[in-house]
């Protein structure tokens, strides 16, 4: 009988981010919750002219977890759903199903990433993603601090905003 031994570098690498995207964590509030029960009046809302809402930082996140699984893969640019990259300007309507629809993009790029990452061993974490000098844990622990990141900003846009 084969016991295969975990591979805890990945399972760690797994938990970060799912931590700070979606499952229980001890610091808080992670970028899908920080999102949960939003309405689109509340998403849109900017604290300043120029200044990205809520809905903007939800779509920029999906975009770079597509971009983080597009350097593990070595995927070419430009297959992104929306046309562009990195900053979106959203809304370009401000309805419940534009909202939803992006919500639904952020957590479909999430899904893509972590099953991109859940294929990988630790061994493949320790070396560098194609076309570059990081490595792809480096690659996945970013991936999950600017999940976190950009939680901690919507927490923030959520208390100041006026509705």
């Amino acid at each position: 009988m084969s016991t295969k031994r975990p591979d805890v570098a990945l399972e760690n690498a797994l938990l970060q981010i799912d931590e700070a995207y979606d499952t229980k964590s001890w610091h808080g509030t992670n970028l899908r919750g920080s999102l949960r029960g939003l309405s689109p009046e509340v998403a849109a809302w900017r604290p300043a002219p120029g200044r990205h809402n809520i809905w903007e930082l939800a779509v920029h996140a999906a975009y770079w977890k597509y971009a983080v699984r597009r350097r593990i893969t070595g995927e070419k640019r430009g297959s992104f759903a929306l046309a562009g990259s990195n900053w979106f300007r959203r809304p370009e309507a401000a309805t419940a199903s534009a909202w939803k629809a992006d919500l639904a993009l952020l957590a479909r790029e999430h899904r893509e990433m972590r099953k991109v990452i859940a294929a990988l061993t630790s061994k493949a974490l320790a070396k560098r993603a194609p076309g570059g000098s990081a490595t792809l844990g480096y690659l996945v622990r970013g991936a999950a601090a600017h999940d976190l990141y950009h939680a901690g900003q919507i927490q923030i846009l959520k208390r100041l905003c006026p509705y």
